[in-house]
């Protein structure tokens, strides 16, 4: 592993952080970023030669121009990370909060994925992964604005995957989804069901990405019960009450 390179964006706390410091323990060189730069002082103090760091939030108009550059720094990458994205449920339906998400998680992630793909295809191709979830398999009503996002998600990096191929270019996909993980996006409500530490559900999605996955479900249980969600019609799904 050593000598390979990547950027993780959303590398300041949870799965981001615990990622990086996976990847950097297996001796990648990599471009960490984030909203908030001084979170990700740590990890460039504890391998101050292989990480770089950069303020970078997915809603600037600048993100992509931040990405490349740190692209640049790195002597260029084989692999981006999107962990970037915020999430809450929202019974009541308050706007701000539907709309922050809709910009973070559709908005911000399309600009960033965008701008890593195109650089990916002048550059000889690589890896895009990125943190998705379970909630885009159906329409969560606790959580609408999340739950949309993140099926916009699972279907852009479907649509990337073809597109790859139709261009040939040797650019590989993997959208990983995983239920719910114990990181600061959760909050500090305990009542989550198939609750996974964050340590185990990094481990689970590198050696998923590293294996080149396209779609990798975090945790048996989900495996076997995202399928089933797909088949509950809709007059059925409706009465549900999911939380």
């Amino acid at each position: 592993m050593e000598g390979r390179r990547g950027i993780i964006m959303g590398a300041s706390s949870g799965l981001g952080r615990s990622i990086a410091e996976i990847l950097l323990q297996k001796g990648w060189r990599l471009g960490v970023a984030a909203r908030r730069e001084e979170l990700l002082l740590p990890l460039k103090e504890k391998y101050p030669q292989q990480v770089v760091t950069a303020c970078i939030d997915v809603n600037a108009e600048d993100a992509g121009e931040r990405l490349l550059k740190l692209a640049g720094q790195l002597g260029g990458i084989e692999l981006y990370f999107h962990v970037a994205g915020i999430g809450k449920q929202n019974m009541e339906l308050e706007q701000d909060i539907e709309m922050d998400t809709v910009e973070t998680n559709a908005k911000g992630f399309t600009r960033c994925i965008t701008t890593m793909y195109n650089h990916l295809a002048e550059n000889g191709g690589g890896h895009i992964a990125a943190i998705s979830s379970i909630a885009g398999t159906k329409g969560l009503g606790a959580a609408p604005s999340y739950s949309a996002t993140k099926a916009f998600q699972n279907t852009y990096l479907e649509a990337l995957e073809q597109q790859s191929c139709m261009r040939r270019l040797n650019i590989s996909i993997s959208d990983i989804r995983p239920g719910f993980v114990a990181t600061p996006l959760l909050g500090e409500q305990p009542h989550y069901p198939i609750l996974m530490e964050t340590e185990r559900a990094a481990q689970e999605i590198v050696s998923a990405v590293l294996s080149n996955k396209h779609v990798h479900v975090l945790d048996w249980h989900y495996r076997l019960l995202t399928p089933l969600w797909r088949i509950v019609p809709r007059w059925l799904w409706r009465r549900l009450n999911i939380k």
